[in-house]
């Protein structure tokens, strides 16, 4: 995925936040819920369509202490699994 797409959540996916930070991603077409830890949580909040990888990447390193040059590649990984379960799309 080319650096200068930005992701955007599918508008039908529910996301289900939980009081330890944990979410719950829920698509109602197809009846599947998928998991997100608290760093899931914090990307699937900025995939508004308005933020490339790397504008989220620069949000993690503001955010979260001791970020690895890694997290860039797990940002993408996981946008990437979000993409092919129909969660996720661009706007370029």
């Amino acid at each position: 995925m080319p650096d200068n797409d930005k992701p955007i959540a599918n508008a039908s996916i529910v996301l289900r936040e939980e009081f330890d930070e944990w979410a719950v991603l829920f698509d109602p077409e197809t009846g599947k819920a998928h998991g997100l830890n608290p760093f899931g949580v914090f990307v699937w909040k900025r995939l508004d369509g308005k933020n490339t990888i790397d504008d989220i990447f620069e949000n993690v390193k503001t955010d979260f202490e001791n970020v690895s040059a890694e997290a860039k590649n797990d940002i993408t990984e996981f946008v990437q699994n979000l993409v092919n379960n129909g969660l996720v799309g661009y706007e370029i």
